[in-house]
């Protein structure tokens, strides 16, 4: 018995969620089955790839997740089961939700579900909800034992995933450049895509002031000096501050305010950003 983890954009205010959780504890109800999120903005298939990336590595090899971000839904996009190098089960549309795994954890193996025969007892003539109908259903029956990864859905090449291009940070003696991944939601702060390793290469101590640029689509959108901090307690309220978030990526926020609010800055490949030292510095 494994655990289920589940995300999904579909929000509480309905009872979509709800049902795809009925669906698994008539699978197996010893099931234990925990939210990831609910709230991905709708059809945002980038930030559903990356909250995967955020939580996966944190729960036991063996764990399933489900994540139904799928905007093509009843079309000819595939259903898959993706097996992850850390041992995490993830089953999504191929829309290129599985990209940031794919790209920082690894794909050991890719099987694509039958939709029309692998699927929850009488809901053949329903093609918009297969988050209830295939994703759920499967998940629990690979979760409770069930069925095992061989046994669901026919195997593929794992480079037949479908991905959406992201941009790897660069480093040289005088820049890092970086993109501006996704935000910490509930208080506003950017999250890079920038290692914090590449700061230790860097010897940059705490306190130490970087020159930050963010650009969007080559247009400048915000610079000014900003000093590494340990944490947010590092600054005075209000201030900006650099900082190596729960990722072990750097993050820029405002201590008790909202950096992405104040200062109008969006998530994206089209979001770049730029750190810089000191002339007079090493």
């Amino acid at each position: 018995m494994h655990k289920l983890v589940v995300q999904t954009d579909f929000g509480l205010q309905d009872g979509a969620v709800n049902a795809m959780y009925g669906v698994a504890y008539q699978v197996a109800p010893e099931l234990v089955i925990a939210d990831l999120t609910h709230e991905i903005e709708p059809y945002n298939i980038h930030d559903a790839s990356y909250r995967l990336l955020q939580s996966v590595t944190y729960w036991p090899a063996g764990t399933v997740f489900v994540s139904v971000v799928d905007p093509g839904v009843g079309s000819d996009r595939r259903s898959v089961v993706a097996k992850l190098a850390t041992g995490q089960l993830v089953l999504t549309p191929d829309n290129g939700t599985l990209t940031y795994l794919a790209t920082y954890i690894g794909i050991t193996e890719l099987r694509v579900i039958n939709e029309a025969t692998e699927r929850l007892a009488g809901s053949a003539e329903s093609h918009t909800f297969h988050g209830r109908d295939v994703y759920m259903y499967n998940a629990a029956r690979l979760a409770s034992g069930a069925i095992s990864f061989d046994e669901l859905g026919t195997p593929e090449p794992k480079e037949a995933i479908q991905v959406f291009a992201i941009e790897k940070p660069s480093q040289t003696a005088e820049t890092i450049t970086g993109t501006i991944d996704i935000l910490d939601i509930r208080f506003g702060s950017l999250w890079t895509n920038i290692p914090h390793t590449f700061f230790k290469q860097w010897q940059v101590q705490y306190n130490e002031p970087l020159l930050v640029s963010i650009y969007y689509q080559d247009t400048l959108r915000y610079q000014e000096e900003v000093r590494f901090g340990r944490s947010f307690a590092q600054v005075s309220e209000n201030e900006p501050v650099l900082y190596v978030n729960s990722l072990l990526n750097i993050g820029l926020g405002l201590n008790l305010a909202s950096f992405a609010e104040t200062y109008k800055i969006g998530t994206g490949t089209n979001w770049k950003i730029t750190l810089k030292k000191r002339r007079n510095e090493k």
